[in-house]
């Protein structure tokens, strides 16, 4: 993995939000790379509940300031970064004081989900890709994770297709048992396809398991990041004839996640 980028779009990364198994992993993947002489990025949302004080966030000015159109609404676009002590790995956080300001991840006191986590979606993987283009680091690979996360390949496929920045670049999806009960606001789809995005037909209903759908339908690869993952999941990827790589549990991922790099997905 000498000196390749990979680039690591997350939910939740620790220790910024609390211990799970898709915080941990999007960690310590990230930790992987940089420990192999490889460069990375990662990316999550600056959810509200993540103390800014106690983790050094600070804005980056020149990365600041664009607007993100959601929908038809220009929606200012802020940038803070920290670095994971003791890793010398640096982490962007896609902030809006609208989307992201509130002391809560996706649902509120009520325990019912956010009626703007789609916008939220939208405007997170928008922001990601806007903010790479600004940096100039073009990825070897993407690595995906989360629902939070899952129209980034799509929007890299369709409405990025033509950027010349992330033409090598190869999108791995890992799949994990974080699932919300119900369904997003049912305008996503309309909300996406305003970006003149296609081929939405997985997210008609916008479930979980729908989300995770239209995530392995546009990668190259699928990791399988939960053991009790839904069964149904696994089929559909597989079915689908792309490199899928079963799963391994944080203690004994590493060489497995290292092969499935250098040989199912760079070569």
């Amino acid at each position: 993995m000498k000196d390749k980028r990979v680039l690591c779009v997350s939910s939740e990364v620790v220790p910024y939000l609390p211990e799970t198994e898709m915080a941990k992993m999007s960690f310590e993947t990230a930790r992987m790379v940089h420990g192999k002489s490889g460069q990375t990025r990662i990316f999550m949302p600056r959810f509200g509940v993540i103390n800014e004080r106690r983790h050094q966030l600070h804005e980056v000015i020149r990365l600041s300031g664009m607007n993100m159109i959601i929908n038809d609404m220009d929606m200012p676009l802020i940038i803070k970064v920290a670095s994971i002590p003791k890793e010398r790995m640096q982490v962007y956080f896609i902030d809006n004081e609208e989307y992201f300001k509130r002391k809560a991840t996706y649902t509120g006191a009520d325990g019912k989900m956010f009626d703007d986590n789609d916008e939220r979606m939208i405007f997170f993987v928008k922001g990601v890709v806007e903010t790479v283009k600004k940096l100039n680091w073009a990825p070897d690979i993407i690595h995906v994770h989360g629902w939070m996360a899952s129209l980034l390949p799509i929007y890299l496929k369709e409405y990025y297709k033509d950027d010349a920045l992330f033409s090598n670049s190869k999108i791995v999806t890992s799949l994990y048992n974080n699932g919300f009960s119900g369904a997003l606001n049912q305008g996503l789809k309309d909300k996406v396809s305003f970006d003149k995005v296609e081929n939405l037909e997985s997210i008609n209903e916008p479930i979980h398991e729908n989300l995770q759908k239209i995530a392995i339908e546009n990668s190259d690869a699928i990791i399988i990041g939960s053991e009790d993952l839904n069964t149904d999941l696994i089929e559909y990827a597989k079915s689908l004839n792309k490199p899928v790589l079963d799963y391994y549990p944080v203690d004994d991922f590493a060489d497995a996640y290292l092969e499935f790099y250098q040989t199912q997905i760079l070569q």
